[in-house]
């Protein structure tokens, strides 16, 4: 072979090891924002899934994650700042910061998951169409609010009278106050509602609101701003000897005796598969909205031995996970 064509097929060869720049591997941008500690399990999921199909952070992906800690004026803010970054993909999780991300990408072809809420129909038009630049899993806890009602009789069967602690002003408040309110009245219980005007109400009052002269166990929404004070609450309700209902895994692991949920983790799984279709070019509105792949019993033993309240055996039977 002569110097010119060993030369070109060096050149060749060097070719197809290194591609023009213009055909070098996209990076995507994603932003994601989480309204407390209790969802962050849920991008943790997310980011995990998306590595195994096959986004490597820091080789064709970059995550910018935010976390607004329970405070609503943070999270209005972190909001803001990811619609105007525009980045490819944007993700969230509850019910709280999902609608502000809605309403300040309304009408533009900027894609947002979310990947827990609790009433998806706050800012989507149907479970089957979004109608809109939405798509993203419904954590079913306000499906879930009898259920766990039932739970509460099952380990207390005799129980007449439930604390419910509400903050007013919380996203989920009208909707849920009126399926624990449905809930109670089915299975007889009354209700004994006590407010707090956000988490640091919470934690301030916490002696006052949660007492045995209130009621016989806590029953606590599927809300943010309740649940960024679930250590105290927990706290609280072992010192009374009160029966305390979570929301979700991360709440029981945090000293409340029990809880039918989703699991958060999962959560981000399911989300980052229909990440990686929309990434691939299917329009949100095209992706209907999912139900969780499968909901978990919860139990906190070492709650309930605090307490003094012993766990029918039926129950730990069909318990997903139990926390000694």
């Amino acid at each position: 072979m002569t110097p010119r064509r060993c030369a070109l097929a060096l050149m060749g060869v060097l070719a197809l090891c290194f591609p023009p720049v213009s055909d070098a591997q996209k990076v995507y941008r994603i932003s994601a924002l989480v309204a407390s500690d209790l969802f962050v399990p849920a991008f943790e999921g997310f980011k995990k899934k998306m590595t195994e199909l096959g986004y490597v952070e820091r080789r064709n992906v970059n995550y910018d994650f935010h976390n607004a800690k329970g405070h609503q004026d943070t999270l209005n803010k972190l909001a803001q700042k990811l619609a105007q970054d525009k980045p490819d993909l944007i993700v969230t999780s509850s019910t709280s910061v999902t609608i502000p991300v809605a309403k300040l990408t309304e009408g533009t072809n900027l894609p947002v998951i979310f990947v827990s809420a609790s009433d998806p129909l706050r800012f989507v038009k149907s479970y089957a169409s979004s109608g809109n630049n939405l798509t993203g899993i419904s954590n079913s806890s306000l499906d879930l609010i009898e259920k766990r009602m039932e739970l509460l009789k099952e380990f207390v069967p005799g129980i007449k009278r439930v604390i419910v602690l509400e903050v007013p002003s919380g996203t989920n408040y009208e909707i849920s106050h009126r399926l624990i309110w449905e809930a109670g009245k089915k299975l007889g219980v009354d209700l004994t509602e006590v407010h707090a005007a956000g988490h640091e109400e919470i934690k301030s009052k916490i002696s006052a609101l949660i007492t045995r002269k209130l009621g016989e166990a806590v029953f606590t929404p599927p809300d943010v701003l309740v649940t960024a004070a679930i250590e105290e609450i927990a706290r609280q309700a072992i010192k009374e000897k009160l029966p305390l209902i979570g929301t979700n895994i991360d709440t029981i692991k945090k000293g409340a005796l029990a809880t039918y949920t989703a699991d958060y983790f999962e959560l981000g799984q399911q989300g980052a598969i229909m990440a990686n279709k929309v990434l691939k070019g299917a329009k949100p509105a095209d992706l209907p909205i999912e139900q969780p792949s499968r909901l978990n019993l919860v139990i906190n033993l070492k709650t309930a031995k605090a307490i003094g309240l012993k766990v029918p055996k039926e129950i730990l039977l069909r318990a997903d996970e139990v926390i000694e």
